[in-house]
């Protein structure tokens, strides 16, 4: 069996045990196709952190996608696939050295920084790089917020590109990223507002960009709506157009991708009633592979439906198998009321960050990744949505 980064690997089509993760390659090419359709010019690097499964990388790959790295290991995955590391961005703002080296010498020459010790690294490690400058997104509040620890004012963006052309460093773009699971489209405005400005100081410095990064954000279906991807199409359009002069857009969507496509299949170890509560124990909680549980206070809820289809419904906290009271998935999920031990509960949207933030936290397995084509397995779209 092949393995990626210690998380087991098949193509098979039959389920096998719990926890898996069944990733359908239809829909990714779905998604692919849409968001492209909605960023007419706009060059789509998917955000490979979420999830680096290889056949995800090589259908995308074949679909005509880039790619977006933050380690010299996520570009050993996409060399190992035939993928041209020119194309790649190095988007990470803070690398280690010995990261910018590897990169450098396989070919890439984009390297994002938002501090003077960054250009200082690239310029003995990647000399005559490429720069793009990170900005500080302007702060809305999104549905995974993932902001704070990047990003510059646009005083400091335009100091820094000027120090990176006296490094021998070629000052080359601007990139910010709005948050995860962006639900308000207009949320692009302020930071393109910001690059222009930067854009128009820079100018009077004799610097003219030719790239802006307008990052990820863009969200996939959970338990609830979302614009329509033609609504971020409209806002970044109009963005772009204001700026001063034209340049190349690029993105780097991740969830949007692959979150839909996803959908994990667990068993119930046991139920209990506590406290007036009902509660099913999964094989797969926040520690092996629901993470973005605890990140988002249980607020990320996730579509759910089970394998006895009961018409008879009852609320359940459903929770994952460690002996931590943390380990719990979502609170007032819908289920067959009369779930049991051996059931299944399959959980949808799970495409995303699923396998990539799994740990074996008390020992128990992280899901295995089954990957299908041609077989439509029940997500978001059609599982019954709990809330």
């Amino acid at each position: 069996m092949d393995h990626l980064d210690g998380l087991p690997l098949t193509s098979s089509p039959t389920p096998g045990p719990t926890p898996e993760l069944v990733i359908d390659l239809d829909r990714v090419a779905a998604a692919y196709r849409g968001l492209t359709g909605a960023l007419p010019g706009v060059a789509v690097h998917y955000a490979m952190k979420c999830n680096p499964h290889p056949e995800i990388l090589a259908l995308l790959q074949a679909l005509g996608c880039r790619f977006e790295i933050a380690s010299a290991a996520e570009l050993d995955a996409l060399t190992a696939i035939g993928h041209d590391p020119a194309q790649v961005l190095s988007s990470n703002p803070v690398k280690p050295l010995a990261h910018i080296v590897r990169q450098h010498a396989a070919g890439v020459w984009r390297f994002a920084v938002d501090c003077e010790d960054e250009l200082d690294k690239l310029a003995v490690a990647a000399p005559g790089a490429a720069v793009v400058v990170r900005l500080a997104a302007h702060q809305i509040r999104s549905g995974v917020p993932s902001e704070g620890k990047f990003g510059v004012d646009v005083d400091t963006a335009v100091t820094l590109m000027l120090a990176a052309r006296e490094r021998g460093l070629r000052p080359y773009g601007a990139a910010f990223h709005v948050g995860s699971q962006m639900l308000l489209p207009h949320a692009w405005r302020a930071p393109l507002r910001a690059v222009g400005t930067v854009m128009y100081k820079l100018a009077a410095e004799d610097v003219f960009l030719q790239m802006v990064n307008l990052g990820g954000g863009f969200p996939a279906k959970y338990a609830g709506k979302t614009p329509p991807p033609a609504e971020y199409g409209a806002a970044i359009a109009a963005g772009l157009a204001g700026l001063p002069y034209p340049v190349a857009a690029v993105c780097e969507p991740g969830r949007a991708l692959v979150a839909e496509a996803g959908r994990l299949r667990a068993t119930v170890i046991g139920t209990a009633v506590r406290g007036g509560r009902r509660w099913a124990h999964l094989d797969v909680g926040a520690f092996n592979g629901l993470m973005e549980s605890l990140e988002t206070g249980n607020q990320l809820r996730f579509p759910v439906s089970d394998s006895r289809g009961s018409a008879r419904r009852e609320r359940f906290c459903l929770t994952g198998p460690t002996c931590d009271s943390q380990d719990t998935i979502m609170f007032d999920a819908e289920l067959s009321a009369d779930l049991r031990t051996g059931d299944e509960v399959y959980l949808g949207s799970t495409g995303a960050y699923t396998t990539v933030y799994a740990s074996r936290f008390n020992g128990f397995d992280v899901p295995r990744v089954r990957c299908v084509t041609g077989v439509a397995i029940e997500t978001s779209d059609d599982a019954a949505y709990c809330g």
